[in-house]
């Protein structure tokens, strides 16, 4: 299964495995709103350093994450795309100068100030999106939902969440085995079959996945109605783990990123890093 996992929490015994979810929540936060909010070059490349060099500690395999990453990507191309088609010239407007690389054809040229701005779009990905994957496969989906209960979420909704996590990993499970069971009838959709082939057979799989999918959430609600789920206004939890003095410092180093992020806005006057004036 560990193959062909997605997004599913791995037990490992590294120091981001062993930090308090609670700690890793919190920097999460911090650091994606530190690095959604600034636009400063020089932050963003020293937050993907920082990113990558997590990611490599936390000792998650290519294989674990790779279809997520691919997914990602494609997404992630389409909307710089988008942006360049919808507005050519926006970095223009931002940095209040125009460096002029190919005229293009109409309104389509090509400027350094645009492909700066597009850049900062992409660092901003390579910033949040490996702290993403090191928080949800290096935390135990019980251990996120105290986590967020917390920090005032409502259990209830905590309880979801991390139902939904535990959830995704069964999910691909049944879907791999229906596949490999579409494959010994004869139905090819491997990566040697064409693609329209191969988009057929997972829509023919998807369709009774879902509909597995809601008969497991109604058996779940059942079973948790009749444990008088919901009953109480507060609950305890199982995996919850006591802070350590490495999660504060964790915590402590998130805080001081973000009031570093904050404080390039006085450096640079607003949220956008210029190195055209």
């Amino acid at each position: 299964m560990n193959e062909h996992q997605m997004l599913g929490y791995i037990p490992d015994n590294t120091v981001i495995h062993k930090l308090n979810g609670t700690a890793k929540l919190i920097f999460l936060i911090l650091l994606s709103v530190a690095c959604m909010t600034t636009y400063d070059t020089r932050f963003l490349i020293g937050m993907t350093v920082f990113s990558l060099v997590l990611f490599k500690l936390s000792n998650i395999k290519w294989h674990q994450i790779s279809f997520v990453v691919k997914f990602i990507f494609v997404f992630s191309l389409l909307n710089i795309i988008a942006v360049y088609l919808f507005a050519p010239e926006y970095g223009v407007e931002l940095y209040q100068s125009r460096t002029v690389i190919w005229e293009g054809i109409g309104r389509f040229t090509v400027t350094q100030e645009q492909l700066f701005y597009e850049f900062n779009l992409v660092l901003k990905y390579f910033c949040t999106i490996p702290l993403v994957l090191i928080f949800l496969l290096t935390t135990n989906p019980s251990e996120f939902a105290s986590s967020l209960n917390r920090i005032g979420v409502s259990y209830k909704i905590s309880y979801a969440v991390a139902l939904a996590i535990r959830y995704i990993p069964d999910i691909q499970e049944d879907f791999v085995n229906i596949s490999l069971a579409q494959q010994a009838r004869g139905f090819e959709m491997s990566k040697k079959g064409k693609l329209t082939q191969r988009l057929k057979g997972t829509a023919q799989i998807v369709f009774p996945l879902i509909l597995s999918s809601l008969d497991r959430i109604e058996i779940i609600s059942t079973a948790m109605e009749l444990r008088r789920f919901g009953e109480k206004k507060k609950r305890t939890w199982y995996a919850q783990q006591p802070f350590h003095r490495f999660d504060f410092l964790v915590i402590g180093l998130a805080i001081l990123l973000t009031i570093l992020s904050f404080a390039l806005f006085k450096v640079n006057g607003g949220r956008f890093y210029n190195p055209f004036n």
